[in-house]
């Protein structure tokens, strides 16, 4: 398969919502077959997630009242990218705002998608390295822990659902395999 579009019929399209942070469109098409569908698409500028390492190996996770979810969740530091700023620039702001620390070295990973059946927003992954405290500036409404954990303690917490979070899942395991890898 390449890159094709077998869905290039538009026949309709409604712009139904537009947020603070997404847009929702939904299109009906017409299908290489002859048959209408409808496809409602998300629309999301994006985000960054960083994985910040402490000079003993620990990962500084954070614990953050999600509101989707009515409860506390467990993940790695992360934000939605902001027109002005690139994602280098992004993540390093979201980790000196929600966990307190500056990174001497923020080093990029990759990019992935995180729904793409009906979003298309893009993660950009990085791992952070030579922390140093700073203020943590939290924005109005966020309650944030910080809380560093031991690798082990961190693939036990995968295991048991404590962490659920699928870019910190994914973070986590990426970071663990590449320190075996060296």
């Amino acid at each position: 398969m390449g890159t094709e579009n077998p869905e290039t019929t538009i026949l309709r399209h409604a712009e139904i919502y537009s947020g603070k942070i997404v847009k929702l469109h939904v299109d009906t098409i017409r299908l290489p077959s002859g048959t209408d569908a409808i496809r409602e698409v998300v629309l999301h500028p994006g985000g960054v997630v960083a994985v910040p390492v402490l000079a003993d190996g620990r990962i500084i996770l954070i614990r953050q009242f999600r509101y989707p979810l009515q409860k506390y969740i467990l993940e790695l530091p992360a934000g939605k990218l902001d027109s002005d700023k690139s994602p280098l620039e992004t993540i390093a702001c979201e980790l000196e705002e929600e966990t307190g620390c500056k990174a001497g070295l923020i080093e990029y990973q990759f990019s992935f998608y995180t729904t793409p059946g009906i979003c298309n927003e893009v993660i950009h992954f990085f791992v952070a390295r030579d922390l140093s405290p700073v203020p943590q500036k939290l924005q109005e409404g966020e309650h944030i822990t910080v809380e560093p954990y031991h690798p082990a303690e961190c693939l036990s917490k995968i295991e048991s659902g404590e962490i659920a979070d699928g870019k910190t899942i994914l973070g986590i395991l990426w970071h663990l395999r590449n320190l075996e890898l060296k």
